[in-house]
């Protein structure tokens, strides 16, 4: 298989295996985005998704966020994990968003990466949910299978490996593309012990030996 046959294969299968595929952080707009994402570091979208649901009832937008004390949203968030520097920054940058914006999040990811605590990954999340945007954000389990499938092989950073993704992905799948490599790095191609038996994709694919 060429590569391009090969990336083709690789989509066209995991559709198949993930008719569902999405996002699972739920959010209905680009503040709730921003701040579900910046939650989302080291914690499961499940334990997210708990918190958000009254954090955004009681906080709608940038403005009310920016003016919650320090000490409640870290009491709001502390199950997320890292709550400490998240709730500094939630705080900071919607502070900046709302005083630079006017409550507003920033459209392009150089504006969002300017914000305090918000990382080129976290942007490119807010630009493609949010703003339709046809790019391949890396967190760790994009990152993981990219290099597993040999797609990213000479990438050593999840910048680069956007980089690389970005050349070899379809225009238009993208998005569908990073849900789809999530998905399958949460359920199978797990960083420990991955389930390659049942990979659909083992030996044509990825030729990753799994963990002994």
């Amino acid at each position: 298989m060429t590569q391009k046959e090969r990336v083709r294969f690789i989509i066209d299968t995991l559709s198949e295996l993930y008719p569902e595929s999405g996002a699972e952080l739920r959010f209905s707009n680009p503040y709730e985005t921003l701040i579900a994402t910046m939650l989302s570091a080291q914690c499961t979208d499940k334990r997210v998704n708990i918190v958000t649901a009254s954090l955004f009832r009681d906080y709608p937008d940038a403005k009310a966020m920016a003016r919650i004390s320090l000490e409640e949203l870290e009491q709001r968030i502390k199950t997320c994990g890292l709550y400490h520097s998240k709730a500094r920054h939630i705080i900071d940058a919607c502070s900046e968003i709302a005083r630079k914006y006017d409550g507003q999040i920033p459209k392009t990811r150089n504006e969002l990466t300017a914000l305090p605590g918000v990382g080129n990954k976290t942007a490119g999340v807010v630009v493609m949910e949010a703003y339709g945007q046809d790019v391949i954000p890396v967190d760790t389990h994009v990152f993981r299978l990219a290099h597993r499938m040999d797609l990213a092989t000479s990438a050593r950073t999840a910048d680069e490996t956007e980089k690389q993704l970005d050349k070899i992905i379809p225009a238009g799948e993208k998005a569908h593309t990073h849900h789809l490599l999530i998905l399958h790095g949460r359920r199978i191609c797990k960083a420990v012990k991955p389930d390659c038996d049942v990979c659909p994709l083992r030996n044509k694919a990825c030729f990753h030996k799994e963990d002994k």
